[in-house]
């Protein structure tokens, strides 16, 4: 039964049962056969079909709810009977925001020295991806805002809270000042992230409140590409104060705080709500709350 939950989540994953079927390593009708019969188990219809996969029925979305229950009970069971067997192996799955990228070294870093036989894949994607793929048991884990957008059923570990920061080369306007204010910088032509991104969002909303009508004069899903556009000094951005000083400035680059109003918004470890966590989860809970300490304490008291 559960190869054949796994075919549902593929087929929520992929949205056509081809790259479903490819996804699973197996032929289309095999995938198609084993839908078909979880619906005769069931007694109901699961997924609308037609030419191709339109989408799921009412009953088919409440399966696939629990589908994804009981598929992530499953691996996790395996990966706790593997780790008694074997020692904490295998392979940690992690999505973050862009803005947040450079800082997941500050995790993996001090987990493989603890952990050496773990290996890991990091990918960057949206808020809202990062959600969606931790639901769909593409990840185990994610960084994302905790404060902006609802979570959803996760189990959360504070890291530390962004502040903004006007990254403009020394001899452009407002690069002598000690602070601007929000107002100052929607006065600023800017490099920013695409629209699909909270940080972008964040952004606009507090320079629209700030009288500014954002429209920036280059846009990109990477903070490496901002970030190498503003270092040649001829262009301004907006970015965590966290990530400047990962990503290093140069002598005539500097990061200015934004102040008035000064916001703040906190970035955090993001895993699935399950009890018991699969043990490389309890392993990076217990490394995401030793970096919380040291990147910002004053996040784990509140």
């Amino acid at each position: 039964m559960i190869d054949k939950l796994e075919f549902l989540l593929a087929l929520a994953r992929e949205r056509h049962f081809g790259r479903a079927a490819e996804a699973c390593g197996v032929t289309q009708p095999t995938l198609s056969a084993g839908v078909k019969q979880i619906e005769e188990q069931m007694g109901v219809l699961l997924v609308n079909r037609g030419s191709r996969f339109r989408g799921f029925t009412p009953e088919g979305e409440k399966v696939l709810e629990w589908a994804r229950r009981i598929v992530g009970d499953h691996r996790a069971m395996r990966a706790e009977v593997n780790a008694l067997r074997h020692g904490l192996t295998g392979r940690l799955r992690i999505a973050a925001i862009p803005t947040a990228l450079a800082m997941i070294a500050s995790i993996t870093t001090p987990f493989r020295q603890r952990h050496p036989n773990v290996q890991f894949t990091i990918v960057s994607r949206t808020s809202i991806e990062v959600l969606e793929q931790l639901d769909n048991l593409e990840i185990d884990a994610g960084v994302t805002y905790l404060d902006n957008e609802p979570l959803g059923r996760v189990a959360t570990v504070p890291l530390y809270r962004e502040r903004y920061r006007l990254i403009t080369s020394s001899d452009a306007p407002l690069g002598d000042r000690a602070s601007v204010t929000w107002a100052q910088v929607a006065q600023v032509p800017l490099c920013l992230l695409t629209p699909n991104m909270q940080n972008r969002r964040i952004i606009e909303g507090l320079l629209r409140g700030a009288g500014g009508n954002p429209q920036p004069t280059l846009e990109s899903n990477s903070m490496i590409v901002l970030f190498a556009h503003v270092r040649t000094g001829r262009w301004a951005s907006v970015m965590p104060a966290k990530l400047a000083e990962t990503l290093g400035l140069t002598e005539t680059i500097r990061a200015i705080p934004i102040v008035e109003p000064e916001a703040v918004h906190t970035i955090g470890l993001v895993v699935p709500a399950r009890e018991p966590m699969t043990p490389l989860n309890v392993a990076l809970v217990a490394e995401a709350k030793r970096l919380a300490r040291t990147l910002d304490p004053a996040v784990e008291a509140a």
